[in-house]
C-alpha cells in the first residue's frame, strides 16, 4: 500500500512538473508569427516583391500542413519522440535562415528558402501536437484552461522572442534567427525528460485542486505578459536595464516549477500521515471495501466509464446498436468527422478567424512602413501579448459559462470575429493611432479563435483521435496564410507598390492595405454566422455537458457530508 501511495505522490508531481515544461515548449513555440521581425531583411538581401516576400511567408505556414504527419504520429509514438522531431527540425529550419541572414553564406535560391522555412513551420506542429494532445488528456476535466494556458503561452512567445532580442542583441535580425534555431530546441530537450501522459484527476476534489493550480498558472501568465508589455513602451533602454529585464523574464518564467514542488510536498505529507501505524481494533474493524475507494469508484471520470462499456462483450441483439455511428460528442475517427456538417463549419469560421489574422502577423513589417513607422518591433509584441490575453481569458471565461449556464464555446468565437471585423475597419481608415488599436483587437481575436476552437474540436468529436483532428483544422493556417496573406495581401500591395531599383518595390501610404482589410472585415463577418449557427447546432451538447459537470459536483459534494 505505501508503495502505492508513494506512485500516486510521484505520478501527482510528475503530471504537474510535465504541464510546466510543456507550458516553456509552447512560450517557445511561437517562432512561426515572428516572420515580420526579419521579413525586411530578407526583401532586401534577396531583392524580393512583396508578392515574392508573402509566398515566403506562405513557405513557413504550408509546413503547418505536414502537420497531418504530426496527428498521425501522435497516436502511434509517444511523446519524447514527437518532441524530438519537431526540436530537430526547427533547428534545422531557422538555422539555414540564421546563415543566410547573417551573410555567412551567399543567399540560397528562392525554392531552397521556401523548404527551409517550410521546416521550420512544420517544427511548431510536432511541438504544439505533442504538448497539447498529452495535457488535454492528463487533465481533461478542466480542457478550457489547459487551452488558454497553453495557447496562452504560444502568443506570448513572439513578444518573448521579440523582446529579448531587442534587451540583448537591438533588434539584429541574424541574432534573432539563432535564437529561433536554438532556444527551441534546448527547451524541448528538457521537456523530453518529463512531459508524459498520466492517469487524469479521478474525483472531484482532484478537478477542484487541478483548478486552483491552474488559477496560479494564469497569474504567472499574466504578469509575464503585463511585464513584457511594460517593456515595449520604455524607449532606448539601457544595456544594463535590459540585461536585468532579461534576468527577471527568464526567473518568471521559471516560477512556475514552484507548483509540482508544492504538489509533490504536499502529497507527501499526506502520505506519510496516512502511513502511520494504525491500532490493531481498528485495523481489525475496518472493512475490505473502504469509503475512499468506493469514492473514487463513483468518481470515476466519464471517460473512463465509457471504456468499461465498450469493453464489456455486448449480447448479439445490441452488436447493431453498438456499431452504430457515433453523434456529437463521442469519439470520431477523422472520416467520420468529415462527414459531418459542424465539422465543416468549424472549419471554415476557423479559416476566416485565423487566416485573415496570418495575413496581418505576416504582413506587419509592410503595413508599418507603409503608414510611416520606421520599428514595427511594438506591433508585433502589442500583438502577440494582447494574443495572449486573448487565449488565456477565453480558456477560462468559456468553461466558466459552461458549467454557469451551458454556453456553447462557438458563440465566443462568434463574437471574437465580429470584433475583428470593426478592427480591420479601422486599421483601412488608418486614423491616427489606428493601427495600435488594429494590432491589440487582432491579437485579442486571433487569440480567442485558437484558444476556444481547441476545446471545441475535442468535445465536438472525442480525445481518442484528437491529434489527427486537430492537425486537419490546423491546415487552416497554411490555408488561410495563401488565401488572404499570399495571393490578397501580397497582389493589392504589388498592384499599389512603386517598383525600386535592384528588382524590389515599396508603397507608402493607407491606399496600400485598405482594400485588403476591407475584404478582411467581410471575410470575418461570415465567419461570424458560421459560428453562430454551430452554437446553435451544438447548444443541447454543452447543456448536456453542464448537466453533467453539475451531476459531478452535487455527487462530491454529498459524499464530503
Amino acid at each position: 500500500m505505501g508503495f502505492l501511495q508513494n506512485s500516486s505522490t510521484f505520478f501527482t508531481a510528475a503530471k504537474w512538473l510535465g504541464f510546466v515544461t510543456a507550458v516553456w515548449v509552447q512560450a517557445i513555440s511561437g517562432n512561426n508569427y515572428t516572420f515580420s521581425n526579419y521579413s525586411d531583411a530578407l526583401k532586401s538581401l534577396m531583392n524580393l516583391t512583396q508578392l515574392q516576400l508573402n509566398s515566403l511567408s506562405v513557405a513557413k505556414d504550408v509546413g503547418k500542413a505536414f502537420g497531418l504527419l504530426a496527428g498521425l504520429a501522435s497516436d502511434r509514438l509517444p511523446t519524447p519522440v514527437i518532441l524530438l522531431i519537431g526540436s530537430i527540425e526547427g533547428l534545422i529550419g531557422y538555422g539555414a535562415q540564421w546563415l543566410v541572414v547573417s551573410r555567412r553564406i551567399q543567399p540560397l535560391a528562392y525554392w531552397q528558402m521556401c523548404i527551409f522555412l517550410c521546416l521550420g513551420g512544420n517544427s511548431t506542429t510536432w511541438m504544439n501536437t505533442a504538448v497539447l494532445v498529452t495535457c488535454i488528456r492528463n487533465f481533461r476535466r478542466n480542457r478550457g484552461p489547459v487551452s488558454g494556458i497553453l495557447k496562452g503561452y504560444v502568443g506570448l512567445s513572439t513578444a518573448i522572442f521579440t523582446d529579448l532580442c531587442s534587451a540583448l542583441f537591438s533588434d539584429n535580425p541574424a541574432s534573432f534567427l539563432l535564437m529561433l534555431a536554438i532556444i527551441p530546441f534546448a527547451v524541448c530537450l528538457s521537456a523530453i525528460l518529463f512531459l508524459r501522459e498520466i492517469p487524469p484527476a479521478a474525483t472531484a476534489e482532484e478537478e477542484k485542486e487541478e483548478f486552483k493550480y491552474f488559477s496560479v498558472f494564469n497569474a504567472v501568465a499574466i504578469v509575464v505578459a503585463v511585464y513584457l508589455l511594460a517593456y515595449d513602451f520604455i524607449s532606448n533602454p539601457s544595456s544594463a536595464f535590459s540585461l536585468v529585464f532579461s534576468i527577471i523574464l527568464l526567473v518568471l518564467l521559471a516560477s512556475p516549477l514552484a507548483i509540482p514542488v508544492y504538489s509533490f510536498v504536499k502529497s507527501w505529507n499526506l502520505n506519510r500521515l496516512k502511513n502511520k501505524p494504525a491500532d490493531v481494533e481498528e485495523h481489525i474493524d475496518e472493512p475490505l471495501l473502504n469509503g475512499k475507494i468506493e469514492e473514487e469508484i463513483q468518481e470515476k471520470p466519464a471517460e473512463e466509464a465509457e471504456t468499461a462499456v465498450v469493453t464489456t462483450q455486448p449480447p448479439a441483439d445490441e452488436l447493431a446498436e453498438v456499431k452504430r455511428k457515433p453523434v456529437i460528442g463521442e469519439d470520431h475517427t477523422i472520416f467520420e468527422a468529415m462527414m459531418k456538417l459542424d465539422f465543416w463549419i468549424l472549419f471554415f469560421s476557423f479559416l476566416c478567424g485565423v487566416g485573415t489574422g496570418l495575413a496581418v502577423m505576416n504582413n506587419m513589417g509592410q503595413i508599418g512602413l507603409a503608414l510611416g513607422y520606421a520599428d514595427v518591433s511594438i506591433f508585433v509584441s502589442l500583438t502577440s501579448i494582447w494574443g495572449f490575453f486573448g487565449r488565456i481569458g477565453s480558456g477560462s471565461i468559456s468553461e466558466f459559462f459552461i458549467k454557469k449556464a451551458g454556453t456553447p464555446r462557438p458563440l465566443w468565437n462568434a463574437a471574437s470575429q465580429i470584433l475583428m471585423a470593426v478592427g480591420y475597419i479601422l486599421m483601412a481608415l488608418a486614423m491616427p493611432g489606428s493601427l495600435y488599436i488594429g494590432s491589440v483587437v487582432v491579437g485579442i481575436c486571433y487569440g480567442v479563435r485558437l484558444a476556444v476552437t481547441v476545446p471545441t474540436a475535442s468535445e465536438l468529436f472525442g480525445l481518442k483521435y484528437y491529434g489527427l483532428i486537430y492537425n486537419i483544422l490546423i491546415l487552416n493556417l497554411p490555408l488561410g496564410s495563401l488565401l488572404f496573406s499570399g495571393l490578397l495581401a501580397g497582389l493589392l500591395y504589388d498592384a499599389e507598390a512603386t517598383p525600386t531599383p535592384g528588382g524590389g518595390n515599396t508603397c507608402v501610404g493607407a491606399h496600400c492595405y485598405r482594400l485588403v482589410f476591407i475584404i478582411m472585415a467581410i471575410a470575418c463577418c461570415i465567419g461570424f454566422g458560421l459560428d453562430v449557427l454551430l452554437a446553435t447546432r451544438t447548444k443541447k451538447l454543452y447543456s448536456k455537458i453542464q448537466a453533467n459537470k453539475r451531476s459531478k459536483k452535487f455527487s462530491a459534494e454529498s459524499n464530503n457530508q
